[in-house]
């Protein structure tokens, strides 16, 4: 591991406080065991347990100058295997150390490393990077496309226009690899008929055959449900929360993961 400039002083004290949380954080012999793992001296054993973990943290730092061990020390805390029958502690704990981490341009992945991003300068900022629709979307994997077409209305949390934007940036993308103008249900109907333009499989069995036609009606589903005239009615008129944002933007994702594996097997 490269090494770590050292957190500043309110970083690391805000850390301890995650850690150390009098109802949610580590016992006091859980936090003897990651110091030990981790290499770092536990100078104060005997005093409250925030005040216990900035004080190892920031003796470690002013001895070594870097921060490489007192992430070692969180790597361990959240190791997903220690979480297998308790994922929402796993998670909660997670995003409380990340909502720091972003300060030093650093955070914890899903599956318990250490990657770097920019640094966050305000409260808002972390807000969104560690708990916002866009930080989740990519937890999943979502297709890079999602973000291409709606990374605006991600990043702003903005369910209903993130999932229209997405949706439109969906049925763009099948213009553009079919070379299609037409739009809504014309344009999946020359597209992906029974005579397609764009095969997403052999299209030679009749398994294949019924899997690119369930396709196209699940592609026409997403049309009827996005693109009529009942979408454009006002936002506070029609009611999506961040649960069915993520299910239905996990849909288009999964659209678009079929459109680059698809074949055209003929000219529009």
């Amino acid at each position: 591991m490269a090494t770590i400039p050292p957190f500043t002083q309110s970083d690391l004290e805000a850390l301890a406080n995650v850690l150390g949380d009098t109802s949610d954080g580590l016992t006091g012999s859980e936090i003897h065991h990651f110091l030990l793992v981790a290499k770092i001296d536990d100078v104060d054993p005997a005093i409250t347990k925030r005040h216990r973990l900035f004080n190892a943290f920031a003796t470690f730092q002013n001895k070594y100058r870097c921060a490489n061990n007192i992430i070692n020390f969180v790597k361990e805390v959240l190791a997903p295997s220690r979480y297998v029958e308790n994922k929402a502690e796993f998670e909660t704990r997670r995003a409380a150390v990340n909502r720091v981490l972003a300060f030093e341009g650093l955070m914890i992945t899903e599956a318990g490393g250490v990657a770097k991003t920019e640094k966050a300068s305000t409260i808002t900022e972390v807000q969104l990077r560690v708990e916002g629709l866009k930080n989740k979307l990519t937890q999943q994997n979502a297709h890079s496309a999602l973000f291409h077409y709606c990374n605006e209305e991600l990043l702003a949390n903005n369910y209903f226009h993130a999932v229209f934007e997405a949706n439109k940036g969906l049925f763009h993308r099948i213009k553009e690899l079919s070379g299609v103008a037409a739009d809504g249900n014309k344009l999946i109907e020359q597209v992906f008929s029974s005579n397609p333009i764009l095969i997403i499989n052999n299209f030679s069995s009749q398994s294949e055959r019924d899997e690119h036609t369930g396709f196209c009606n699940m592609l026409k589903g997403l049309c009827g449900m996005f693109r009529n005239p009942e979408a454009h009615e006002p936002k506070v008129e029609w009611n999506i929360g961040e649960q069915d944002a993520l299910e239905i933007l996990g849909i288009i994702s999964y659209c678009h993961r079929r459109l680059d594996k698809a074949q055209q097997i003929r000219t529009a």
